[in-house]
């Protein structure tokens, strides 16, 4: 009986931190850029568009080309913020994963 109570205890506090953690989450930023810098896009914790920057100089490309530059600024930006997630979360689990758990895409 011990033992399940030990384990019992290391579960709860494990559930404590992760819910600091996701706090600590929902502040991060990310940002992503294509294009040479020339667009910017920054996310909260939550996967959120904070910021949008498109450089002046993109006005005078095809439509379509400034579009992809978004999309692969986005993607960039989300990458880098599943990466700082994944980092806050692995301090509280020690890098044990735990299944089924994604945050926050």
């Amino acid at each position: 009986m011990n033992d399940f109570s030990k384990i019992l205890e290391k579960a709860k506090e494990i559930e404590t931190k992760v819910k600091e953690s996701q706090k600590k989450i929902k502040n991060i930023k990310a940002e992503g850029t294509s294009g040479g810098g020339g667009v910017k896009v920054t996310l909260n914790g939550d996967g959120e568009i904070e910021n949008l920057f498109i450089s002046d100089d993109l006005f005078k490309e095809n439509k379509s080309l400034v579009e992809d530059l978004i999309i692969a600024a986005h993607t960039n930006a989300k990458n880098n913020l599943k990466s700082k997630t994944s980092d806050e979360l692995s301090k509280v689990t020690g890098g044990f994963g735990i299944p089924g758990f994604k945050w926050p895409l």
